[in-house]
């Protein structure tokens, strides 16, 4: 059915170029041919502003942004509409629901037309005469006059660019089979040598390309072109050839006829042409189950699963999700349950990889070996596998730049493992992190989220779900629980295993070791299963501190209460700028919650733990440290506490470690850890 815009072509295969009744258009300056190029590769479809601007913005987009995006539209439909009154609504580029609509026939794209021209002539490959499908190819590939949207610039043009360039190249290497299988070999010469020049890494265009040589009687040309395939493997990849090249280089050589001489009608020449790097590995589905009992978070995963969702719709840069927050508080939980509502937006599969950052399960794994793991979830050969980081970044993201494939990466530790990871075009990758990596946001675009504690009623609706009924009816029980694990799922759902497991003995006998600080880390654990403890969450993210940072978190632990640069540097016995550098260290790792002013505290059961780790420093240094705290002048009482934050670890007429009290106008005291003895001095010397 003719459309309003019957009369209009577009060319997105080359340079971006419409006409209108057979005279050219004038599309104007090159963001406004991107916001063209975009709406003609959806016709007929409403594309809203938000969508446009990442396309043509990608992840940088100016306030400006929007207005841009109608003043290139007003461009357009004056190049496309010429004769529309000032005031007269467009038919061909019109606005509706928050965006707009290119309203013409999908054959008068070029690029919608070279998919219909290239599925009909699969269609019959096995039916019609071999000069039939090889018209259809030529018809195909006769609509491109050079690099798809050429110039154009934004995320989206290099995403379809890439995409088209690659069906091309298919197509190429589709129509180069008909064409040996026809015996016209002669033919082939000139342009798959031109392919192999613009993708020089393709294999099958070369063994394509060897056969057309020897079949034209040009041997010695062959030959060097296998040489120099495995020179350019070799030096870029660090590889050999692949098995169908090497068997068909001994062939030439030992002068056995080709398996296929012309004339003969043995069926399609796909039967003998080469396998992909790839073997035939089913589509990945590599995501771990959901853990039981999920609950929270609701706000957090559906303005995540939005921001992916649009952002991998409007054809931008890969999306890249980061979830960060301390040990226990449900990030891989967190992002497993996003990935699975994700899932069916990636068909062609899931892939995970736990990176072991912090994790008790070994040593962590590198960005190289990482992409071992993921090179053979693709399907490639270990014998092809490439040796070095660049080779394998290089080869992952061959295989995935046109493949909508789910990257689920497990515990990072910094943004240089990551990077190498992250494939380009249409996959999307979801992270966790024990630290905010703030460098992948600022430079590769991420988007990131932190997590921390569950709310009190979250937690309590967590404990009381999982402890097996022990919970129903008992209020006053669970609000002491919640306190005691500070809100953090794993230590939640630890006690809730503890309760479920003893279901003959008092409830009262289960809970009360847990109010006692000492030794309650201790009872936090699972016996048998090290990557169910919260000390040895602790552990894992107190080892990956920078040494200083260490330091200061141990002279932290001598401290209870909210922490000032002035009391970090005093304990620590450094100036102010470096404690400042190093409780923002301790901060982007999520062992110290940064308050408003500056101020810092300890979540309630990394304070426990900071108290254990001061024990590891000499008494001497203790003793200086708590002497240098001395003499700074008695704080203020600090500000309230801001709702939802977790209770004071202090229990009523005790003083923990490093806690100074007012002993009289202007004087306190401190207990030092470890011994039965007081501090007590006034302020300042």
């Amino acid at each position: 059915m003719a459309t309003a815009g019957a009369s209009l072509r577009i060319q997105l295969l080359g340079p971006v170029r419409a006409w209108r009744n057979g005279r050219e258009a004038p599309l104007g300056p090159p963001k406004q041919r991107a916001v063209l190029a975009l709406l003609a590769s959806r016709p007929g479809d409403v594309v809203g502003i938000n969508t446009i601007t990442a396309a043509v913005w990608g992840s940088t987009i100016p306030q400006t942004a929007p207005n841009s995006v109608h003043t290139y539209v007003a461009g357009l439909r004056r190049a496309l509409e010429p004769h529309r009154g000032r005031r007269a609504a467009g038919t061909v580029l019109t606005s509706q629901s928050g965006g707009y609509c290119l309203r013409l026939d999908p054959t008068d794209v070029d690029a919608t037309l070279f998919t219909q021209h290239l599925g009909e002539a699969r269609k019959t490959r096995a039916q019609a005469p071999a000069d039939v499908t090889l018209r259809l190819y030529d018809n195909a590939l006769s609509l491109w006059q050079g690099e798809a949207l050429h110039c154009v610039p934004g995320p989206f043009a290099v995403r379809e660019r890439d995409r088209l360039r690659d069906l091309r190249l298919t197509t190429v290497e589709e129509w180069a089979t008909g064409m040996l299988t026809a015996g016209r070999h002669t033919e082939l010469v000139t342009e798959l040598t031109a392919a192999v020049t613009e993708e020089p890494l393709r294999e099958k265009l070369r063994w394509l390309l060897i056969v057309a040589l020897h079949r034209g009687g040009r041997q010695a040309h062959a030959l060097q072109v296998y040489e120099d395939t495995r020179e350019l493997l070799r030096r870029d990849l660090g590889i050999e050839p692949g098995a169908d090249l090497r068997h068909l280089y001994q062939q030439i050589l030992s002068g056995r006829p080709d398996p296929h001489p012309p004339g003969t009608d043995t069926g399609p020449l796909l039967l003998t042409s080469p396998r992909p790097m790839l073997q035939a590995a089913p589509t990945p589905a590599q995501l771990p189950p959901l853990a039981r009992g999920f609950l929270g978070r609701t706000k957090e995963l559906a303005r995540l699963e939005d921001t992916i969702t649009g952002e991998s719709s409007s054809g931008a840069a890969t999306p890249v999700a980061v979830v960060d927050g301390p040990a226990g508080a449900g990030k891989t939980a967190f992002v497993l349950r996003l990935a699975h509502r994700l899932a069916n937006r990636y068909p062609d599969g899931q892939l995970y990889v736990d990176l072991r950052g912090t994790g008790p399960q070994g040593p962590t794994v590198s960005a190289a070996d990482a992409l071992e793991q993921l090179l053979g979830s693709l399907g490639v050969d270990d014998a092809r596998l490439p040796p070095t980081l660049a080779a394998r970044t290089t080869l992952y993201r061959s295989l995935l730049h046109s493949r909508k494939m789910l990257v689920v990466l497990d515990d990072a530790t910094g943004p240089d493992q990551l990077r190498p990871l992250i494939p380009p075009g249409s996959s999307c990758v979801l992270a966790t992190s024990r630290q905010r990596l703030s460098g992948l946001a600022a430079r590769d675009g991420a988007h990131l989220l932190t997590i921390g504690p569950l709310h009190d009623e979250e937690s309590a609706q967590l404990l009381t779900r999982l402890s097996g009924g022990r919970l129903h009816g008992q209020d006053p029980a669970t609000a002491r629980l919640v306190a005691q694990c500070g809100g953090l799922p794993l230590a939640l759902r630890i006690v809730a295993e503890h309760l479920a497991a003893n279901p003959g003995v008092p409830l009262n006998t289960l809970t009360e070791p847990y109010a006692a600080e000492r030794g309650r880390l201790d009872r936090l654990t699972v016996k048998g299963d090290a990557a169910a403890g919260i000390r040895g969450a602790f552990d894992a993210s107190y080892q990956a501190l920078p040494p200083d940072a260490a330091r200061m978190f141990r002279h932290l632990g001598l401290y209870s209460g909210t922490v000032t640069q002035e009391i970090a540097a005093a304990l620590a016995g450094t100036d102010r700028a470096t404690a400042r550098r190093l409780l923002s260290v301790l901060a982007a790792h999520h062992l110290l919650q940064e308050g408003p002013d500056h101020r810092y505290r300890f979540p309630t059961l990394i304070g426990i733990y900071a108290a254990e780790c001061a024990e590891h420093e000499p008494p001497a240094r203790r003793l200086e440290a708590l002497a240098r705290l001395s003499r700074l002048p008695l704080d203020e009482p600090p500000p309230p506490a801001p709702a939802g934050t977790p209770a004071t670890r202090t229990e009523p007429g005790t003083v923990t470690p490093g806690e100074r009290r007012p002993e009289g106008p202007g004087t306190w005291s401190c207990r030092v850890p470890g011994q039965r003895r007081t501090l007590s001095g006034r302020p300042g010397r």
